[in-house]
């Protein structure tokens, strides 16, 4: 997407309990519109990417095609990273939805494409490509689309994962050899999903625990939230296909027993005070950032880095996923450097935005609540800079902003902002907003933390703490 740094790594112990330890794309150097220069990159960096560890040398392989046309590979001695731009593929090879097989022979095969799958073999160090065919199209199976490709080995067979969204269904594929002849089943196909108002599960992975129990993680669309994974047994049958275990419905399970010891791992909501000089993992800005903008230093300070009046325009908007069905972002923020024309603040981000902030117009600080910031959901080009529902006066220096969400795909879809000048007493303002249930930016809503100015660059502001709760 257009996040950075990208491509985020997740770890568990346990496939419950999950963390947030890196980023395999340090930074999306893939073209100007990636530094919000002369356009936008909205929606597009990374799509669906592969990412596997390879024993022989010791080496962590990140795999992804960016803008359909190049293929990138990343690689790093370890998962939480550093991670290094190691190779680009010739334009026009695009791995588009990947899937990295390293097979019992150290061989490296990737599967990839749209409708019309391939098979690519890729040299032995694992950076080029030394071979590609097709191997079967969606018309093999029936449908009229495949994507979501993923590659696997399991005694002697090899199995492509992949899914038809137009219906809902995730096929399984099955041969003695990558490169085919493959037959299919239907692993599942228009399924309830476990999620009030989410949609029918259709993609995902399989995973192999270390007591040899395989599961399927898959995902639902649950916006305004996003994609929402979950997880579910899988058995194997006597044709040496997967089954996936549904309740007594035929959907998928509310609820189902752990797959292994629960092993906790750190909340992802609390308060971030930013100590140290470097950001966690847990933050990613909307495009590449300005670096001569921000600092961190037990607080973030963010200088403008963009004259403008449109939120989607602006550079160094500090991003941070929100959590569970209601979630809350707070933002304790110091304004006494702002210049005049700026504005800084607290956002529900996504194509269509609302914001709560700071304005300073000469000597005078105001609060402003926007509404219907959007964006042409095929251009991205920004169609609204919204209107101002609501306003109060400010003096001080300090300011806490807070968004709250119904982030169910079954709630309200409302969100409602407040603010406070001590951090315990907070006062609404505004009336409450829609948020969108569209998919077609793939990603849900972010909390986004923004400064941009409207006259000239020079002003700042410090972000002294974020609280997710």
């Amino acid at each position: 997407m257009h996040f950075s740094p990208g491509a985020p790594v997740l770890k568990s112990y346990d496939l419950v309990n999950w963390e947030i330890i890196g980023h395999s794309v340090p930074t999306l150097d893939f073209g100007a519109n990636y530094n919000l220069d002369g356009g936008n990159a909205y929606r597009g960096g990374t799509w669906a990417s592969t990412l596997r560890y390879r024993k022989s040398n010791q080496l962590w392989y990140w795999i992804g095609c960016v803008n359909f046309w190049v293929t990138y590979i990343y690689t790093a001695p370890d998962a939480a990273g550093p991670w290094t731009q190691a190779a680009q593929l010739p334009g026009g090879t695009c791995y588009y939805d990947c899937g990295l097989l390293i097979d019992d022979d150290d061989s490296m095969y990737v599967v990839y494409g749209a409708t019309n799958v391939s098979v690519a073999q890729l040299s032995s160090d694992g950076l080029s490509q030394v071979t590609t065919q097709p191997v079967f199209g969606a018309a093999d199976a029936g449908a009229n689309g495949l994507e979501g490709n993923r590659l696997y080995k399991r005694n002697g067979y090899y199995y492509v994962l992949d899914d038809n969204p137009n219906t809902g269904t995730t096929y399984i594929w099955k041969s003695t050899s990558p490169w085919g002849p493959y037959t299919s089943k239907i692993l599942v196909s228009s399924i309830p999903s476990p999620t009030a108002g989410g949609s029918t599960p259709d993609q995902g992975s399989l995973i192999e625990t270390a007591d040899g129990n395989w599961y399927f993680m898959s995902f639902t669309w649950a916006y305004p939230l996003g994609r929402m994974p979950i997880l579910a047994p899988v058995t194997w049958g006597d044709d040496d296909f997967p089954i996936v275990t549904t309740d007594a419905n035929g959907g998928w399970g509310k609820s189902y027993a752990s797959p292994l010891t629960a092993h906790p791992t750190p909340s992802w909501t609390g308060t971030d005070k930013f100590e140290g000089t470097s950001l966690g993992p847990a933050w990613e800005w909307n495009h590449n950032p300005d670096s001569t903008k921000y600092s961190v230093n037990n607080g973030v300070t963010l200088s403008t880095a963009t004259v403008t009046y449109d939120l989607f325009s602006a550079r160094n908007t500090l991003v941070h996923r929100p959590d569970g069905p209601f979630p809350v972002g707070t933002v304790e923020m110091d304004f006494t450097n702002m210049a005049d024309g700026d504005r800084a603040g607290l956002s529900a981000f996504r194509d269509i935005s609302a914001s709560i902030g700071v304005w300073r117009n000469g000597d005078n600080y105001t609060i402003t609540v926007i509404e219907g910031m959007t964006q042409d959901e095929s251009t991205w080009a920004t169609t609204s800079n919204g209107t101002i529902s609501a306003t109060a006066g400010i003096t001080g220096g300090k300011v806490w902003f807070r968004a709250s969400l119904d982030a169910r795909s079954s709630g309200s879809t409302k969100g409602n902002f407040s603010y406070s000048t001590d951090g315990t007493t907070f006062t609404s303002l505004g009336p409450r907003y829609s948020l969108s249930t569209l998919y077609n930016l793939f990603v849900g809503y972010r909390f986004g933390i923004f400064n941009h100015a409207t006259k000239a660059l020079g002003g700042s502001v410090s972000i002294v703490s974020f609280t997710s709760a």
